[in-house]
């Protein structure tokens, strides 16, 4: 089995302080979480960005500061700026950090309830951000949601509309008002992507750490970090995104599955 790449989401956009006083706003806090993910083991970090006082935003200054910060403190990480934003933005703010030409970036890929919210992904919308990724020879992570939204990502790279093959897809289970986080539910979408793609599985609250497991089991790779769910166990927070991405090594160690380094990551995602 391929060696496993970890992820480490540190902040996302609804996550605050409130509910964890370890979660990341200023640059300095991105740089420490950053690191302390990539010394445990993370060869990819997902990267929101907040202003000081945590308001998310999708300032493409902000992150040009805060992807060469972490670069420089995380020497051959692979970073995968946020398309997604925040739940209300326009695609022109979404868009901003495709401006600075980063190797990946996530591409979500439909509509859906987010909690009380909708995160719109329209067609219109989606064509435009594939025709960037295109344009600015990004590597889209396929953010799936739902099994309608693979279908469509499929259905855009058979006409060209979005970069293809060799793919790779994020399925992010247990969003409330989207997919559960099940097994048979993951296995179900695994299923259906083309041969020779990659795929990453986020579990997202309670369904953190059987998601971890059966992407390790599956021979897929993991997401964790704050912006998906911010405890170790029921009822013990973490201290880190750091101390997650610990608990994924362990158990890929207990499971049998090594761990890729990112020059190991970047081959397996066909970016070397």
């Amino acid at each position: 089995m391929e060696k496993l790449i970890i992820t480490a989401a540190i902040c996302g956009a609804e996550v605050t302080k409130a509910h964890n006083p370890a979660v990341p706003y200023t640059v300095e806090e991105m740089v420490r979480e950053a690191r302390s993910a990539f010394e445990a083991g993370a060869a990819v970090i997902h990267v929101h960005v907040r202003e000081d006082d945590g308001t998310p935003t999708q300032d493409r200054e902000r992150f040009r500061v805060v992807l060469e910060a972490i670069r420089r403190a995380c020497p051959g990480v692979i970073l995968i700026p946020s398309t997604g934003g925040a739940t209300g933005m326009t695609p022109a703010e979404r868009l901003q950090p495709t401006e600075l030409y980063p190797e990946m970036a996530t591409l979500d890929r439909g509509t859906c309830n987010f909690g009380d919210d909708i995160f719109v992904n329209d067609m219109p919308t989606m064509r435009a951000f594939g025709r960037r990724m295109l344009e600015n020879h990004i590597k889209p992570e396929y953010e799936c949601f739902e099994i309608g939204h693979l279908d469509t990502v499929l259905g855009m790279a058979e006409k060209g509309l979005v970069p293809g093959a060799p793919m790779h897809f994020n399925f992010v289970l247990g969003v409330s008002g989207c997919t559960p986080a099940t097994v048979g539910n993951l296995d179900h979408l695994v299923r259906q992507i083309p041969a020779g793609s990659t795929w990453t599985v986020t579990g997202v609250g309670r369904g953190a750490w059987p998601m971890a497991a059966a992407g390790i089991i599956m021979g897929g790779h993991v997401r964790v970090g704050f912006e998906d769910n911010i405890y170790l166990e029921k009822g013990r927070k973490a201290a880190s995104n750091g101390e997650l991405v610990a608990k994924v090594v362990r158990l890929a160690r207990e499971l049998g599955r090594e761990v890729a380094a990112p020059d190991e990551a970047r081959r397996l995602l066909s970016l070397a």
